[in-house]
């Protein structure tokens, strides 16, 4: 039985309440998403950890009942370094762009 947004969302949002989420339905059937989770609480936790964070709110649902789910996890910040904008797990490089 395929799992609807609106019920991830809520697992996710019990387990880690201040998670800003983004899903899409990869493949249009409820049973295959990609999220993107954004949360202070990943804050000096390693990319792993971040993941099993997420995946623990499903429980045993996951890979059951929530078939597939491609994760990617970011922490909300946006600093100014030498190299670019970094945003947690982002950077954009700033080097090769010109002003005119």
């Amino acid at each position: 039985m395929p799992m609807e947004q609106r019920e991830i969302e809520q697992l996710i949002l019990a387990a880690i309440p201040d998670a800003q989420i983004e899903l899409v339905d990869t493949a249009g059937d409820n049973d295959h998403w990609s999220a993107k989770v954004v949360s202070k609480q990943f804050r000096g936790k390693s990319r792993v950890q971040q993941h099993q964070m997420v995946n623990k709110a499903f429980g045993d649902k996951l890979g059951t009942v929530l078939h597939a789910l491609a994760l990617s996890t970011a922490i909300p910040d946006c600093t100014l370094d030498q190299s670019g904008l970094n945003f947690g797990s982002i950077t954009i490089e700033t080097s090769n762009y010109k002003r005119n």
